[in-house]
């Protein structure tokens, strides 16, 4: 086992997930939401901090019962910061920018959302309904883009009909889905 491995195993460790997870190992989980079930396969080797801060919210329940309030179709649906109500939920620091790790923002992969800052990125993310790889590290204008940390692996007709939702404005926010879609938990699975 090389440093680099010691590290993520050490870091995924650190945050109590559990030392078994090698570096090569992917971590799956399942976003359940009210329109269905999204599977995850998390990379840790290509987006280690970012995979330990999403699962770092993940067990801790942080993502239950928050909702996509930004969902636009033919790019993608963002969620994982808003309660229904609208209220935005206190977060843990922002993390580093892993855009730069070589993924793509393709169909089907789950990236983090930040503000116009590029180390801002806290509890949001998204998931890319067309290949939107002008947020890639090296098209962005910033420089920077947005960090796409895994992929679906089952679940895309559920991202689908999230990203067809009628939205309008709610809480002085755009694209919010009129019919409120609720992410009800996020769980590491086996």
């Amino acid at each position: 086992m090389n440093r680099f491995s010691s590290r993520i195993r050490l870091t995924l460790a650190a945050a109590g997930l559990g030392a078994t997870l090698a570096a090569a190992d992917a971590v799956n989980v399942e976003i359940s939401t009210t329109e269905g079930v999204i599977a995850l396969r998390l990379d840790p080797v290509k987006s280690p901090e970012t995979v330990k801060n999403f699962l770092a919210y993940a067990e801790k329940g942080f993502y239950d019962n928050t909702i996509f309030h930004r969902v636009i179709d033919g790019f993608m649906i963002q969620g994982g910061g808003f309660t229904a109500d609208m209220r935005q939920k206190a977060t843990d620091i922002a993390i580093v920018n892993e855009a730069r790790n070589g993924v793509s923002n393709r169909r089907g992969t789950i990236a983090m959302a930040r503000t116009s800052e590029p180390h801002s990125a806290t509890s949001q993310f998204f998931i890319n309904v067309e290949d939107n790889t002008f947020l890639d590290a090296r098209e962005a204008q910033d420089g920077w883009g947005y960090a796409v940390f895994g992929r679906v692996t089952r679940g895309m007709d559920v991202v689908d009909k999230i990203a067809q939702a009628k939205t309008g404005r709610k809480a002085g926010m755009s694209d919010v889905p009129v019919k409120t879609v609720t992410i009800r938990s996020v769980k590491i699975v086996k």
